[in-house]
This record gives structure tokens, sequence and C-alpha cells, in this order.
């Protein structure tokens, strides 16, 4: 099972090929479309594991944007022991949602590549799975 550590909107994410990742809302990117991820600081399998200082030059992770949305809202209420003295706020914090498709080593050799997938697939196989019973 390979693995890259990577950094993207200030924090560190260790994924692998095929995962579904939460991760700060990217910029000027739209659903479906294709996101690299260059700045990797580790990557490697079971075996053997090649860490960078701080990144590994030449290694990146490529995905695909599923959604730009917003978390659920978390409410900030602040009371203090005076008359009136109340403040309520509500704050959604943005993410973009992303499935990681490949991770390249430094030398541009893919390491882990993810399964191809479709919407219509999972579909087709449950109608195929209802038709047997």
């Amino acid at each position: 099972m390979s693995f890259a550590i990577i950094k993207t909107g200030g924090k560190q994410y260790k994924v692998s090929a095929g995962e579904i990742l939460k991760v700060e809302r990217l910029k000027d990117s739209k659903p479906e479309s294709k996101i690299e991820f260059k700045e990797v600081l580790a990557y490697g399998n079971e075996k053997s594991c090649e860490i960078g200082a701080p990144t590994v030059s030449g290694a990146k992770v490529e995905a695909d944007l599923i959604k730009n949305s917003k978390e659920r809202t978390v409410l900030v209420f602040k009371k203090r022991r005076r008359k009136n003295s109340r403040r309520k706020n509500g704050h959604r914090q943005q993410y973009s949602m992303v499935r990681i498709k490949k991770i390249f080593s430094k030398d541009g050799v893919v390491i882990a590549e993810a399964e191809k997938y479709t919407k219509n697939e999972k579909k087709t196989e449950n109608i195929k799975t209802e038709e047997k019973k």
C-alpha cells in the first residue's frame, strides 16, 4: 500500500491512491478538474520510504476535484454576566473534496494509481445483482 504525505492549506495529509479527502478550499478550481499537489513531504510503501528536506523535488500527487462546498454551521455564542451582554455568531468553513488518482515518485514513475471510478458503474452493478436474485 503506497502512500504520500502532502502539504496543502497549511496542513499535512497522509494520502493513498483512491482516497477521498477534504482539504482547505482550493482557489480558482472547478469541479471535475485535475489538481496537482507538488509539495510532497514524503512517499513510500511498507518496504521503503523517501523523505524530503523539506520536500521531495520532482514528486507529485495527482487528484480530481469532486466538489467545493461549506461545512456545517458552527455557532459561536458569547455571554457575559451583564444585562443584554450576548453575542451570537455563525461560521461555515469552506472546503474542497478531492479524490487522489496517482502518486508519482521524484523520477516521474507512477508508484500508485487508483482504480477507474465512474458513477454509472455502481448503479449497473446493483442492477445486475438484483436481477440474479
